[in-house]
């Protein structure tokens, strides 16, 4: 199983943030193996394209595969911030035409983005409007909203520092689940799904 992260357009620097504090916390990683965590290197229009985050995904999993068909086969989990919702969601459905597994789909602060998959679709949000306005466009089970609202840009950059509200969008109106931190959410997703795959790689 693989992470692709498709950031967003900001400083680099954020999105080293998020995974050094999001997927590398002591005693609790997911990403023991970082060869399986990919990062889109867009930092311009490009994180708009899907097209341009498909080769990427394509050239950069195969290599790691050896072959595409193989790297088919590899379950994909994306986490996506901000504009980079937008070529991630079209990059996820293009992968799936091509005979690819999504294993989930993770939209951070994706504000104004319709999601729909035949995937399981997450989402976080730094606040409890953007949480609401976004979820009439589309969200799953399970998401979270910071509670105290904090700006667009902490929740990618220091998720550990982010509180908030775990909520189940699948229940019309339901109150929050449990108040934890935005990276301790997103943690509990990936232990989830990577417990769920038959390729554990990510563990290793």
């Amino acid at each position: 199983m693989s992470i692709i992260i498709c950031p967003g357009i900001h400083d680099p620097a954020f999105t080293e943030s998020f995974i050094s504090e999001c997927l590398n916390i002591p005693n609790g990683s997911i990403a023991k193996n970082q060869s399986n965590i990919l990062v889109f290197p867009g930092k311009d229009i490009s994180v708009l394209s899907a097209l341009h985050i498909l080769q990427f995904l394509r050239v950069s999993v195969a290599y790691r595969r050896y072959c595409l068909t193989d790297s088919l086969k590899s379950p994909i989990i994306f986490i996506s911030f901000s504009a980079g919702v937008v070529g991630a969601i079209g990059a996820a459905h293009l992968w799936q035409l091509l005979g690819g597994s999504v294993k989930a789909f993770i939209a951070i602060d994706g504000w104004g983005v319709p999601l729909k998959g035949n995937f399981p679709i997450h989402r976080m949000s730094h606040d409890y409007f953007t949480h609401w306005s976004s979820s009439l466009l589309g969200s799953g089970q399970n998401n979270f909203y910071a509670e105290p609202a904090v700006d667009h840009l902490s929740i990618w950059k220091s998720p550990q520092t982010v509180k908030g509200c775990w909520v189940d969008s699948s229940i019309e109106i339901s109150p929050p689940k449990g108040y934890l931190t935005a990276a301790e959410f997103l943690l509990m997703l990936l232990k989830r799904y990577e417990a769920n795959s038959p390729d554990n790689r990510i563990m290793s």
